[in-house]
């Protein structure tokens, strides 16, 4: 099972003092996670100014980069795609746009996350 990470995911532990391996083990038992590439150069920037994307991208680095060719969601669309894989977002809109495609996504909801259309 693989679980690609968008941005907001990987800081989802900061802002909301979730554990997010063992709310994915719960919910999918042991994933394969997976940062796009995208997704680190995005938390680069946001690094410079904001404490949370500064943890995200330490923590990032546990997980394995998966590189893709394309910016920010689409490079994320990309990733679920070529992997097979859910996707954790708190994007609603995005959200939306990757189950409309057929991709199964995972949101945080009431500080648990949840697989939206499974």
């Amino acid at each position: 099972m693989i679980v690609v990470l968008d941005t907001n995911a990987l800081m989802m532990p900061f802002e909301f003092g979730i554990n997010l391996d063992m709310e994915l083990e719960r919910l999918v038992g042991a994933p394969r996670c997976v940062v796009p590439s995208c997704v680190v150069g995005e938390l680069r920037k946001l690094a410079r100014n904001n404490r949370y994307a500064k943890a995200a991208l330490a923590l990032s680095k546990k997980y394995d980069v998966i590189e893709v060719v394309l910016p920010g969601d689409r490079g994320v669309k990309e990733a679920a795609k070529r992997t097979g894989g859910y996707v954790v977002t708190n994007d609603r809109k995005f959200a939306e746009s990757l189950m409309a495609e057929g991709i199964k996504v995972i949101t945080l909801k009431n500080n648990h996350l949840v697989i939206e259309n499974d």
